[in-house]
Order: structure tokens, then sequence, then C-alpha cells
């Protein structure tokens, strides 16, 4: 409930984001100064034994990262790379840190995002609050040899290579306000000093920005039923369950293949509960690929998950060519 508060603030005209400005301004100049610590040495900058990419965002919620990580993560295993995935492990509860992550990995202990970026990939992947320890332990466990890290563009302690940006290119930056007054971890002018800024479905901000569109793949049973084309459910009711940072996004895909919803929104890492996703009637129920890693015990045949695929345009894998290029010949 405070999670939806907050985002009819941030993506609205609502006034009463001018009341929280106050605790905008602290929030701005803590970020400052710890970026400043690390910008000027007070703080250290640890680098690991492999290049490091970092995706992330600078607003809170979706914008489409975790489809970008597969793509790149698929990308450099073609270029012959050997690629490990670092993230916060964001809702995993686990009482140790860092975690090393397995497609069968409890979600409670090392987070939803985490096992499905590692089911997806195919990638050895660890999680924990601090990156650096994070990449270290895999370095250390596997035979890496670049790291991706899920998010963490604000985790100046990791030294980083490659810094990409993504921003939902629907919602955009929301009122433009950090948090809580707004969605925004740091300014705009923070995209001013990445290496790529890639806009998720919508139109670029700026000449030099790039374009990311999602395609849909399969509806996944998670029972027995096997794997549908999305088409197939056309002039249905289903049930759509979305616990993620922007549901709105995953409703249209479904509704623009032709399927009337019966919609039931989650807060984004929702912990679900078998009451949760009980309807009391037959309807299909669909939901993302990132629910589905916390419901796969909890359900039956008729309860499906949507697989959906990052496309970058030409001149973000230009670039990515490039920079693998340079590692891979020491230019």
């Amino acid at each position: 409930m405070l999670e939806r508060f907050f985002l009819s603030i941030w993506y609205t005209n609502n006034p009463l984001a001018y009341l929280l400005l106050p605790f905008s301004a602290v929030f701005y100049l803590i970020s400052v100064a710890r970026r400043s610590a690390y910008r000027y040495g007070l703080k250290k900058v640890m680098h690991l034994d492999s290049p490091v990419i970092v995706v992330g965002n600078i607003s809170v919620g979706g914008t489409g990262k975790t489809p970008l990580v597969v793509w790149l993560a698929d990308y450099l295993k073609a270029k012959g790379f050997k690629p490990g995935l670092i993230a916060r492990g964001y809702g995993g509860k686990a009482h140790h840190w860092p975690q090393q992550v397995r497609p069968d990995s409890d979600p409670v202990t090392v987070g939803d995002e985490a096992i499905l970026l590692t089911s997806r990939t195919g990638c050895p992947m660890a999680v924990g609050p601090d990156r650096f320890a994070a990449g270290k332990a895999l370095l250390a466990n596997s035979d890496c040899d670049i790291l991706i890290s899920d998010d963490g563009l604000q985790h100046y302690r990791l030294g980083r290579d490659l810094e990409i940006a993504v921003i939902d290119g629907r919602r955009r930056l929301g009122n433009g306000l950090l948090i809580p007054a707004g969605p925004l971890r740091e300014g705009q002018w923070r995209l001013d000093q990445v290496d790529m800024v890639v806009i998720n479905e919508g139109s670029t901000f700026a000449d030099e920005q790039m374009q990311m569109h999602v395609r849909k793949g399969s509806a996944i049973s998670l029972g027995r039923e096997g794997q549908k084309d999305l088409n197939d459910f056309a002039g249905q009711t289903v049930h759509a369950v979305a616990g993620i940072g922007h549901p709105d996004r995953f409703f249209t895909l479904l509704r623009n293949h032709g399927i009337t919803l019966i919609e039931h929104r989650f807060d984004d890492h929702y912990a679900f509960q078998q009451k949760d996703l009980v309807f009391g009637d037959d309807l299909p129920v669909i939901m993302t690929e990132k629910d589905a890693v916390k419901c796969q015990r909890l359900v039956g045949d008729n309860y499906w998950f949507l697989q959906v695929s990052a496309q970058p345009d030409a001149a973000f894998v230009q670039k990515i060519y490039e920079f693998t290029e340079e590692l891979q010949h020491g230019q």
C-alpha cells in the first residue's frame, strides 16, 4: 500500500510531492556527500580482477534492467566470454552474505530476480549488499572472466568499466524529484556521466540515447501444460498477476494480444502465499516471470508466466561490440 501511495505521487502532478521536498533535500545532501567521498578518495573504490559492466537506473522501480542483463549475458557468451552475474539480492533474507545463486535456490534467501537471472542465462551468480564482496566470491568460485552487475549504479564502492542506465520510456523520470518527493535516486545529471543510456519502449530524450524493445515470448506453464503462444489466449478472460515495479507494462502487453484481464496488483518483490493466487474459478492465470519464481510451488497446471526478451537497437549493439573488441584485443 505504501509503495502504491508513493507511485501515485511520483508519476502524477500530485501537490503532496512538494510537502516531501525537505526530506528530498536531506537525501540529496547525503547522496552527494557519499559520492564525493569516493570521487575524492576519502572512500576507496574497489576493483575486481575482471571487467565489470553495471546495468542500473537512476529511478526507483522497474525500468527493464533484467531483460537487458539477460541479453548482455547471452551476447557475451556468443563472443567467447564467460560472464558471471552479481546483484544486491533484494528481498533475500540470508543471514550471511554473499550468497551463491543457483536456479534451485530459495527466493526467500537470495531474492526473486537473482533466481530468474541465473535460470535464464545459465551464468554463475552471487548476491549481497556489498557488490564488490559478491563479485570477489563469484570469481573465487567460478571461471568467470567478466561480470555484469544488475543494478548498482549508485554502489560506488564497486569499480566498473562500463555503465549502462536504463530508463522506462513510458513513465520516464516521473516528476523529476529526488526520493521521497519523487522516484529519483540521483538527479538527471547522472545520465550525462554514464557510458550508455537505454530507453525501454519509448522515444529518446536526446540523440545519443539508445532504445530497447521488449519482445514477448511464450506463455510457459508452471505445471505440466508445456507452453503456448500468447495469442492462444486471445479472446479469453484471464487473471493477470504482477508483483513488479511497473505492472502496467505487463498488463498492456497482455491486452495488446486481445486478452481480457482481471488485474491483481501486488507490491514489487511481494512474498506470495497460496491464498493470493486462488480466485475461485477455472480461468487461466498469467503472471510475470519474476513472480513465477516465487509461485512455482504454490500453484497448479492452469497457471502461466510470460517470458520476455530485450532487443536493443543497432547503436547499442555496436557500442557493446566495440567494448568487447577492446577487451579481447587490448586496444
